[in-house]
């Protein structure tokens, strides 16, 4: 599941919902990543379930964009982002 792809929501302000000027917003690439830990902290013993969370968190904000780690989510039933390979782009 692409965090792209994903609506932010959003609440009406005194000043109402910005419209033409200013982009939508999106989700941070590692969002998803930092939910992991969130669930983590509520299953059993937070210092043995949120270590591995956070480390695959702390790799996603460290990669550059494109290069997120693909492991598994530990609490999370999504699937991780895949980088697609193109075949005409050099590594």
């Amino acid at each position: 599941m692409s965090s792209e792809g994903r609506a932010v929501p959003r609440r009406e302000s005194p000043w109402g919902i910005t419209g033409d000027n200013h982009p939508e917003p999106k989700a941070h690439r590692c969002n998803d990543r930092l939910e992991d830990i969130i669930h983590a902290c509520f299953e059993g013993n937070p210092f043995k379930t949120v270590p591995g969370p956070f480390k695959l968190f702390w790799k996603c904000m460290r990669s550059k964009p494109g290069e997120e780690p693909t492991d598994p989510f530990f609490y999370l039933d999504l699937e991780p982002l895949r980088t697609e390979v193109n075949p005409n782009k050099p590594q």
